[in-house]
């Protein structure tokens, strides 16, 4: 019998005496304070912290909750989304994720892999797992043999088209919607007419949501979709696009960088209002504007430090 145990607030027990109250069972066992019992499995929650799952279903109900790590340690990293199929994991998937999205500087990449379950084991080999977990160097290294083995759709959104779309009313959302539409489109006719057992999008925005941002496109995937947050620790589809994706997006800042003349900052921070800055001072707004997503609050930040520096 499987046996998993995750150790959680007091706050995220209720979470799951909530999401369990309708298989509640009675278990007079000291220290138990909430028990629930499914088809596969029985859960059990201790005044402790500590919750247990037990059974066949135990790693599936687990992870709605917590993560398993590496090392055997249990994490609490609420999953949301759709319910998955209990062997989910074992299954034929086209995973989709995306990156830069939250990078000033360099564009969004949108990467869609299929895995059929015949290659989830190779997949793994190659070290697949979420590119957040991994560093750059690991991603440039993994990446390039992901590419040769997967059937896959990399989609490169670079800024100047990005700010395009945005002055044209376009959310960030509706951009990424677009890309994972067009990179499930892109696999599915690679790999027709085989078909993948489910589509699993790393969530971002609510399925009806999703779905409104692409009312006007002529065709829409829908078939078999999914979609759950933390979808590369669901399946290894998802955790190589992810790290297909992330490999995309650094050679694409290696690019930036090289056309600046410095290594450009990743993320959104200060660091950046101040390389902005620097950018402006050197390079002048249209090249600041054609590296950068020009709506971020880091444009108005690094125009008030050029002035000063400018006034110096």
């Amino acid at each position: 019998m499987t046996n998993i145990v995750l150790h959680l607030s007091k706050e995220q027990c209720k979470e799951v005496e909530a999401y369990y109250s309708n298989y509640r069972v009675e278990r007079n066992a000291p220290g138990v304070v909430f028990a629930a019992k499914l088809s596969d499995a029985a859960i059990t929650i201790y005044n402790s912290g500590k919750v247990m799952f037990q059974g066949a279903g135990a790693e599936r109900e687990a992870k709605r909750f917590g993560v398993i790590s590496e090392n055997g340690a249990k994490v609490f990293q609420k999953v949301k989304g759709d319910s998955l199929p209990e062997n989910f994991s074992s299954l034929s998937v086209i995973g989709s994720d995306e990156t830069g999205t939250g990078d000033y500087f360099g564009p969004i990449t949108v990467a869609s892999v299929y895995v059929p379950k015949e290659k989830i084991e190779l997949v793994k080999e190659l070290g697949v797992k979420d590119s957040k977990q991994l560093t750059d160097e690991k991603i440039r290294e993994i990446a390039p043999n992901l590419i040769a083995s997967c059937i896959h759709s990399l989609l490169i959104l670079r800024n100047d088209k990005y700010n395009e779309f945005q002055s044209r009313g376009y959310s960030q959302g509706k951009l990424k919607a677009l890309l994972h539409n067009q990179a499930i489109k892109h696999v599915l006719q690679k790999i027709s007419p085989e078909k993948p057992d489910y589509i699993l999008i790393d969530q971002f925005a609510e399925r009806e949501t999703y779905y409104r941002y692409l009312q006007n496109e002529k065709e829409i995937v829908s078939e078999n979709i999914l979609f759950s947050t933390k979808g590369e620790q669901l399946h290894v589809a998802v955790a190589a696009a992810s790290i297909i994706a992330r490999y995309a997006f650094l050679a694409e800042m290696d690019k930036l960088s090289r056309f600046i003349g410095f290594p450009l900052q990743k993320g959104a921070g200060s660091l950046v209002d101040e390389m902005a800055a620097k950018i402006l001072l050197q390079h002048g707004e249209n090249t600041l504007r054609s590296i950068s997503k020009w709506h971020f609050s880091n444009t108005q930040k690094a125009q008030m430090i050029y002035e000063k520096l400018r006034k110096r």
